[in-house]
């Protein structure tokens, strides 16, 4: 088993003005921990966190996350032309790795783009915030979701120790979330990939792993795929999804009648069974399809959404409606963006 390269690790300038240095409660019996637990060195760690520091800033911005922001203005800083141009870009520039990790895991390659794409724009804005401070700050300053965090820390040393990090060298979010697809420490250990045939799991600079882990994740949270998702309609002897097609669908606007109140759109339930209470999608979707109603606030006033099972995996990438809306409408965008690519390239063509 391999340990921290002390010297590597620890030979940084601890002079941070932007922050202050740990000494919160609990460190120690952590440390006690991750030596019983891990069999990590008890110096080590003692160096480590003597160089952490507790960050405010991070406090802060989980207090104010993203999605507490309007709707409209939540979107329009992911859904935008920007953003589409330089999703387009990287759809073409792996354009065959796209493919493939579509055809392995059966997740669309648009999904697989703009996740990266509301992620870190392409790759572009991993964070910058250092992954030990912020993971220490949210483990022991942030009681509302201590025992998550320190869950977090403690696979961040780990993953540390697997990849041979440079532990005080990894930067992300403010959350902790590393690299291209912003994957939390936990879940690089268990569902990033090699996808690039290195023999190596770099999601912090390897475009092709983050595409690979991306829809791996996605597959293992249980997305449907066209494929498996027209086998499940075959086998109960059910039309497909769509009418002629078998994709499910992700999420579909909704017309709602006047007398449905707010108690009524919290379970989830069949199309027939919103149908019935005077709810029903822009689109012919099969009557036994299970789906939740989510609305949204847009100007004076809203607009209703049925979502289906594919919608609920991308809310395990981020536990947010907005989250997942904004990756259903970026996909929706880069695809119809990217028909339009190819139809302008056919017209382009020589006969």
């Amino acid at each position: 088993m391999k340990y921290f390269n002390i010297p590597l690790l620890f030979a940084i300038n601890l002079a941070v003005t932007s922050a202050h240095a740990v000494t919160l409660p609990g460190i120690p019996e952590f440390i006690d921990e991750m030596v019983a637990k891990h069999k990590f060195k008890r110096a080590e760690l003692e160096k480590a966190f003597d160089v952490a520091q507790e960050v405010p800033a991070v406090i802060d911005a989980i207090s104010k996350p993203p999605s507490s922001k309007p709707w409209p203005e939540y979107r329009d800083s992911f859904v935008n032309p920007q953003r589409i141009k330089q999703g387009l870009e990287f759809w073409h520039k792996y354009h065959g790795t796209l493919r493939r990790a579509e055809l392995k895991y059966g997740v669309p390659q648009d999904i697989i783009v703009a996740v990266i794409g509301v992620e870190t724009i392409y790759g572009q804005d991993a964070g910058n915030f250092r992954t030990l401070d912020a993971l220490t700050t949210l483990a022991f300053e942030y009681p509302q979701r201590a025992d998550f965090f320190r869950s977090e820390l403690e696979n961040f040393l780990l993953l540390a120790r697997e990849q041979q990090f440079d532990l005080l060298s990894i930067r992300g979010s403010y959350a902790g979330a590393l690299g291209i697809p912003q994957f939390m420490p936990s879940s690089y250990r268990v569902y990033a990939v090699d996808f690039n045939g290195n023999r190596k799991i770099n999601l912090l600079r390897e475009d092709k792993d983050a595409i690979g882990s991306v829809a791996n994740f996605l597959k293992v949270f249980g997305w449907i795929s066209e494929t498996t998702g027209a086998l499940h309609a075959s086998d109960a002897g059910d039309p497909p999804h769509r009418e002629g097609g078998g994709i499910p669908p992700i999420a579909v606007r909704a017309q709602v009648s006047d007398q449905v109140c707010a108690g009524d759109i919290t379970t989830p339930r069949t199309l027939a069974a919103w149908s019935a209470a005077g709810i029903v999608p822009d689109e012919k979707l099969h009557s036994d399809l299970a789906a939740r109603l989510i609305d949204f606030t847009v100007g004076e006033g809203k607009e209703f959404w049925l979502v289906f099972n594919n919608f609920e995996v991308i809310t395990r990438y981020n536990n947010s409606d907005y989250y997942a809306m904004t990756v259903f409408q970026l996909a929706e965008a880069l695809k119809e963006a990217r028909k339009d690519q190819l139809r302008k390239a056919t017209r382009r063509a020589p006969s």
